[in-house]
C-alpha cells in the first residue's frame, strides 16, 4: 500500500525546486571558476619572485605574489561557497514555495475539470465548465471536455427518445393483441368465424412486432459495424438486386396501383449483399408507402469512375425540405403517413446505417411537386487489373 502519494502540485513544486537547485549549482561553480581566473590574471599576482612594498609607515617587507594569489583565491572561494551556499539555500525554499503556489494557481482549471466530472451522471449531463480566459492549452482542454459533455447529452437524450419510440411502436400490437383476446374471450357466444377473425387481427399485429424487433435488431447490428468493418465483403451487382426486389412488392404495388420504372445498368460494388439488397427493399417499400394512389416510381442504377450509384424517385404529397435530413432518424415518418399502420419509420434510418458501413454517400431531395428522390453512392468494385478490396471476412 503506497503511504505517500504526491499530488500533481506537489511534483511540479519539487521540478520548480529541482530546477532552481540545478541552475543555483551551476551559477556558483561558475562563479567559483570565474573567481579563481580573475585573481590569476591579476599582474600583482603572476609576477616572478618577491617584491618589496612599503607602507605609509615607512616600513619595509618582501612578500611573494603568488603565494598572495593563492591565499586570496583560497578565501575568496571559502567566503564564497560558506555565504553563498546559505543565500542559495534561501533561493531554493522561496522557488519550491513560489512554484508550489504557481502550479497551485495553473491547476486550477484541472480542478474545476474535476469537480464537475465528479457531479456528472446519466441524469445530470447539463454541468459545463465555461473556463473562459487566455486562449490555452487548459482553456483548449476544458473546452474540449465541455463538447465532449455536449455530445454525451444528446447520445443520452437520442437513446431515451428512440427506447421511447420503441416502448410506443411495440405497445400497439400488443394492445391490439390484448384487446382482441379480451374481447373476444369475454363473449360466450362467440363463433367459429369470431375466433377466426380475431386470430387474424392478432397474428397481423404479431408480424408488425416481429417486423419491428427485427428491424431494431438490423438498426443495433449496423451501429456495431459502423465502428469496425463488415463481417461479409464480396462483390454484389446492384443491379441485379433491383428485379427481385420489386418482384416481392408486385402485390403491393398492383393494389397501390403505382406504376414502375426501371432503368438498371451494371453497377458492380464491394458489400454485404444481403444489407445490400435490404437498402434497395427499404427504398422501395418507402416509395410505395409513401406514394399516392396512381402515383409512380422509378428505379436507376449505374456506374461512374470511381463510383456506383442508385437512384429511387417515387411520386406523393409535397414534403418541406427541412424535414428531409430528420426522415432519416430512426421513427422518423413524413407527416403523411405519421398514423400509419404500417413501418416504423426504421427504414431510412436502416438505410443511412448500410450506407455509412458501406463508406458511400446519401442524398436526398423534395421535389417542388411532390415525393422524395434518394441517390446512394457506393464505392466501384476495383478491376481485376487493380488490387482488390480488402475483405473482413473470407468464406473457407
Amino acid at each position: 500500500m503506497r503511504i505517500f502519494r504526491p499530488t500533481l502540485r506537489s511534483r511540479m513544486a519539487l521540478l520548480y525546486g529541482g530546477l532552481v537547485l540545478l541552475v543555483g549549482v551551476s551559477l556558483l561553480f561558475t562563479s567559483i571558476v570565474l573567481l579563481n581566473r580573475s585573481i590569476a590574471r591579476l599582474p600583482f599576482f603572476n609576477t616572478v619572485g618577491k617584491v618589496t612594498l612599503q607602507d605609509q609607515a615607512g616600513h619595509v617587507r618582501h612578500v611573494d605574489p603568488s603565494a598572495i594569489g593563492r591565499q586570496s583565491r583560497t578565501t575568496s572561494v571559502d567566503y564564497l561557497l560558506h555565504t553563498g551556499l546559505i543565500y542559495f539555500a534561501i533561493i531554493v525554499v522561496i522557488g519550491t514555495t513560489g512554484g508550489y503556489l504557481l502550479a497551485k494557481q495553473a491547476l486550477r482549471p484541472i480542478a474545476r475539470l474535476t469537480r464537475t466530472a465528479r457531479q456528472l451522471s446519466s441524469e445530470n449531463l447539463d454541468q459545463r465548465i465555461d473556463l473562459g480566459g487566455p486562449d490555452d492549452e487548459l482553456r483548449e482542454l476544458a473546452d474540449t471536455f465541455d463538447e465532449m459533455l455536449a455530445r454525451l447529452a444528446a447520445s443520452f437524450d437520442s437513446q431515451r427518445l428512440f427506447v421511447a419510440n420503441a416502448s410506443h411502436e411495440l405497445r400497439t400490437p400488443l394492445a391490439v393483441i390484448r384487446t382482441e383476446l379480451e374481447v373476444t374471450l369475454a363473449d360466450p357466444d362467440a363463433d367459429v368465424a369470431e375466433l377466426r377473425r380475431m386470430g387474424e387481427v392478432a397474428e397481423a399485429a404479431a408480424e408488425r412486432a416481429q417486423h419491428l424487433v427485427t428491424s431494431l435488431l438490423t438498426l443495433a447490428t449496423l451501429q456495431a459495424v459502423g465502428q469496425g468493418k463488415l463481417e461479409v465483403a464480396e462483390p454484389v451487382d446492384l443491379a441485379r438486386l433491383v428485379p427481385g426486389v420489386l418482384r416481392a412488392v408486385e402485390a403491393e404495388l398492383k393494389d397501390n396501383e403505382i406504376t414502375v420504372e426501371t432503368d438498371v445498368e451494371p453497377a458492380a460494388t464491394v458489400g454485404d449483399p444481403r444489407l445490400l439488397e435490404r437498402l434497395i427493399g427499404n427504398l422501395v417499400e418507402n416509395a410505395i408507402r409513401h406514394n399516392v394512389p396512381g402515383g409512380w416510381l422509378r428505379v436507376t442504377t449505374g456506374a461512374s469512375a470511381e463510383w456506383v450509384w442508385l437512384h429511387v424517385a417515387n411520386g406523393g404529397s409535397v414534403i418541406p425540405p427541412g424535414d428531409v435530413d430528420a426522415l432519416f432518424e430512426p421513427f422518423r415518418r413524413s407527416r403523411r403517413a405519421r398514423n400509419a399502420t404500417r413501418g416504423a419509420g426504421l427504414g431510412l434510418a436502416i438505410v443511412r446505417l448500410i450506407v455509412e458501413a458501406h463508406h458511400g454517400r446519401l442524398q436526398a431531395a423534395a421535389p417542388p411537386f411532390g415525393g422524395l428522390a434518394i441517390r446512394i453512392e457506393l464505392p466501384r468494385q476495383p478491376s481485376s487489373r487493380q488490387r482488390p478490396m480488402p475483405s473482413a471476412h473470407r468464406a473457407a
